[in-house]
C-alpha cells in the first residue's frame, strides 16, 4: 500500500488549479473532499487492471458485432471469464443489454489505458484517441492476452497520481451535475458521459483504507 504522505487538501488545491484552467471558478471549500486526512491509498493489482481492460475491449468488440463464440473463446483462453459481471456475461454471450450503454464504456477503457501507462494523459476536455484500439489486444488476429501484455508492457501508475486524477474527475462530475441542476451549461464544453465513465474506472481502480478496512468499489453499478 502506498501512503498518501501529503494532506488530501493539497490534492484539492491542485485540483482547483486544474478546474480553473477548464473555466470553473470554485472555492477550495465548495466541493467535498474525496480522501480523508491520514488515509492510505493503493491501486488494485496490475493483473486486475489488465483483465478489466481486456474485458472492456471484448465488450467494445461485441458492440460492433464480434461473434459471441469468438468473444467467449478469447476470454476463456485469457482466463478472465470469472471476472465478468453478470450483465457483461449476458451481453457478451447473448447480446442481452443496451449496446449504447456499453459503447459509452469506451471512455472507461481509455481511463484504464491511462492507469496502465499506455496513454500519456487523461484530458477531461478530449475524447479518447483513435490509437486506443492499437493499445488493446488485437482481436482481428486473435492476439492472446499474454502476447498483448508482452507487446505493451502495462505498468500501474503511481497511486498518488491516480488519486489526484480521481479527485479532479470527481469534482468535474459534481460540478457538471450542479450545472445541470441549475439549468446552465458548464463553462467548458465537457461531455458528461466522458467524465462519468472515466471517474467510474478511476474509482474502481483506487482502494482506500479507512479505520483499518480497505474500501473498494465493485465494477458493477
Amino acid at each position: 500500500m502506498t501512503s498518501l504522505l501529503f494532506d488530501p487538501r493539497n490534492i484539492r488545491m491542485r485540483t482547483c488549479d486544474g478546474l480553473s484552467q477548464l473555466g470553473f471558478a470554485v472555492r477550495y471549500d465548495h466541493l467535498p473532499l474525496v480522501f480523508s486526512p491520514g488515509e492510505d491509498v493503493m491501486l488494485r493489482p496490475l493483473r486486475e487492471l489488465e483483465s478489466r481492460a481486456a474485458i472492456l475491449n471484448i465488450v467494445q468488440a461485441r458492440v460492433f458485432d464480434m461473434p459471441p463464440p469468438m468473444a467467449m473463446r478469447w476470454l476463456l483462453d485469457a482466463h478472465v471469464l470469472e471476472e465478468l459481471t453478470p450483465q457483461e456475461w449476458q451481453f457478451i454471450a447473448s447480446g442481452r443489454g443496451d449496446a449504447r450503454r456499453y459503447s459509452e464504456q469506451l471512455e472507461s477503457l481509455y481511463a484504464l489505458a491511462w492507469l496502465l501507462g499506455l496513454v500519456p494523459h487523461l484530458d477531461p476536455s478530449s475524447y479518447c484517441t483513435d490509437s486506443l484500439p492499437t493499445l488493446m489486444p488485437d482481436l482481428r488476429t486473435a492476439e492472446p492476452f499474454t502476447a498483448w501484455r508482452a507487446r505493451t508492457l502495462p505498468s500501474r501508475r503511481d497511486a498518488r497520481d491516480v488519486a489526484e486524477m480521481l479527485d479532479l474527475y470527481c469534482c468535474l462530475d459534481w460540478l457538471c451535475a450542479e450545472s445541470r441542476q441549475h439549468g446552465v451549461r458548464p463553462p467548458t464544453a465537457l461531455d458528461e458521459s466522458v467524465i462519468w465513465h472515466r471517474r467510474w474506472a478511476l474509482e474502481w481502480a483506487v482502494m482506500t483504507s479507512r479505520n483499518g478496512r480497505p474500501i473498494a468499489t465493485s465494477w458493477e453499478r
